[in-house]
């Protein structure tokens, strides 16, 4: 697995019920099931991503998360993650908030635009950056709110929830001493858990 899959791996306690947002082809699902003894479904809109996951094994759902979660009830599953993908949707708050409806804890990963590389290459090259991380140029990208580190805290602390971890990584999704130092401006890859803060309850 990816290193951040590898990260989000060992943050997820065993025996617990997951949901996996833009899940690909289900290999953090299927890790999981194997060794904590995970069970869950993952959302894919992708065709090629649903039939690797029906080839694994993983329980795996069609469906667009842009029209939300309303097919699940509140408190279904434990934990929701979403890696890379945060950043493709119309309404990432609003998923945020339907993710915390679902489950007490989520897990999100997403591009830094802050990234320091991304900064030289917007001021000096004029261009939009395209990088590991951003691979697309501008017109064809499926990236539509481009966002850094303090934007998503300061999300965070407007809707009143607990950051009660993060990590940060290169274009390998691997931590680096500097990106955690100083995230928003050497961490090319986010990857927060969030969960409800004191007294916050499903809707």
């Amino acid at each position: 697995m990816r290193a951040d899959l590898e990260l989000i791996h060992g943050w997820i306690p065993q025996g617990a019920r997951v949901l996996d947002l833009a899940c690909g082809d289900g290999t953090l699902l299927d890790a999981l099931a194997r060794d904590r003894g995970v069970t869950g479904y993952g959302l894919e809109i992708d065709p090629e991503g649903i039939t690797a996951c029906l080839e694994k094994g993983v329980n795996v759902i069609e469906q667009d998360l842009n029209q939300g979660l309303a097919n699940f009830d509140d408190d279904a599953c434990d934990v929701v993650i979403m890696t890379q993908a945060l950043q493709a949707l119309r309404r990432p708050d609003r998923m945020l908030d339907e993710m915390l409806r679902v489950a007490s804890e989520c897990i999100i990963t997403f591009p830094n635009f802050a990234y320091w590389r991304h900064r030289v290459y917007l001021g000096f090259k004029g261009y939009m950056p395209v990088s590991k991380s951003l691979p697309y140029a501008w017109y064809d990208t499926p990236n539509i709110h481009l966002s850094t580190f303090n934007d998503f805290e300061h999300l965070c602390r407007e809707k009143g929830l607990i950051i009660s971890d993060r990590a940060v990584g290169n274009g390998d999704h691997e931590g680096h001493w500097s990106s955690r130092l100083w995230p928003n401006l050497f961490g090319e890859t986010a990857i927060f858990r969030v969960s409800r803060g004191t007294g916050r309850q499903a809707k």
